[in-house]
């Protein structure tokens, strides 16, 4: 038997995944200032509330993928109710993954796509509402593993109710 025959029994080196941002872009935003526009009354002490969905989609090329993400940020006076702004925000990635094992590539879209993004979101929600009148809004950073997770637990139980998961 030859040497320098290749040994069936020596262990593989793992590869790494690889994670490429290829490009990302607004896909579309709004801001709306209705205080300006309506006016309030008395002392404004604004409640904000942030709401995130996320969405990914394969691309026609080889590995790559375009990962959403679309947050609605609104602000309303916590004296009144009167709703101060609302800006939403649709944001987009274009990734080249490799090497991410298929039954890991869907958490992986959603969990580590969104947070590469997430500094470049939160510097526009910032500059946004402080170039619309407000104060520059600076995000909390979104846990998207525990977004993630509640997203399971939300289409597991609703299939269990019988309801169509959208």
């Amino acid at each position: 038997m030859a040497d320098d025959a290749p040994k069936q029994d020596a262990p593989q080196t793992p590869v790494p995944p690889k994670m490429q941002v290829l490009g990302q872009f607004i896909r579309d935003m709004s801001f709306e200032n209705i205080l300006a526009q309506k006016g309030v009354s008395g002392e404004v002490q604004p409640d904000i509330n942030v709401e995130v969905a996320l969405d990914a989609k394969k691309r026609p090329t080889d590995n790559q993928y375009e990962v959403m993400s679309k947050y609605t940020v609104s602000s309303k006076n916590k004296a009144g109710g009167e709703q101060l702004f609302l800006l939403e925000l649709e944001y987009s990635g274009i990734f080249q993954i490799e090497n991410v094992p298929e039954e890991q590539l869907h958490p992986f879209l959603m969990i580590e796509c969104p947070r590469m993004l997430f500094p470049f979101v939160r510097r526009i929600v910032s500059d946004v509402t402080r170039d619309g009148g407000f104060p520059p809004l600076n995000l909390d950073t979104v846990d998207f593993l525990a977004l993630y997770r509640h997203e399971l637990e939300r289409r597991a139980s609703a299939e269990k109710e019988g309801q169509p998961v959208s």
